[in-house]
């Protein structure tokens, strides 16, 4: 019953998989480095593990680019438009086979390095040139995380 029950369990999770989407380095680095784009305004989300329903109206605040949308690829090639939001995270994949995450709509690209944030609670940023970069991944998480 168990193993039914587990094995069940991976079904499911394997079919609401979140979709993955690939940005090819070029066009990535022309759609973030149009006019403005480095600038950061203050957003503010509800965190729901955080700050969750113990500590009401409290919403968590950070620095977000300015992006409205980004245009990527999907499985088959096809160019979609994902708009820019806090559910947004990114797979980078350097030439060396590091991976590194980082949140989307904290990203910024300033004379050809990459700046994000790895964290939103803390603030642990990471900083990559555009040249050590292989690939580019940007994924939907299905997060809940909407600005306020």
């Amino acid at each position: 019953m168990k193993a039914k029950l587990i094995y069940l369990a991976g079904i499911l999770v394997l079919s609401v998989s979140c979709k993955t989407y690939t940005v090819p380095v070029d066009s990535f680095r022309k759609q973030m480095t149009v006019a403005g784009s480095e600038k950061l305004k203050e957003v503010e989300i509800d965190h729901p593990t955080f700050y969750s329903s113990s500590s009401p109206g409290r919403n968590l605040r950070y620095q977000s680019n300015t992006i409205k949308s980004i245009e990527v690829l999907d499985k088959n090639g096809t160019k979609v438009w994902l708009e820019n939001s806090p559910k947004l995270e990114m797979r980078i994949h350097k030439k060396d086979g590091k991976k590194h995450i980082l949140y989307f709509d904290s990203v910024v690209v300033e004379n050809d390095t990459l700046k994000g944030a790895r964290s939103r609670l803390m603030d642990l940023r990471r900083e990559i040139a555009m040249s050590d970069i292989e690939k580019i991944e940007i994924q939907d998480s299905g997060k809940t995380y909407t600005y306020q």
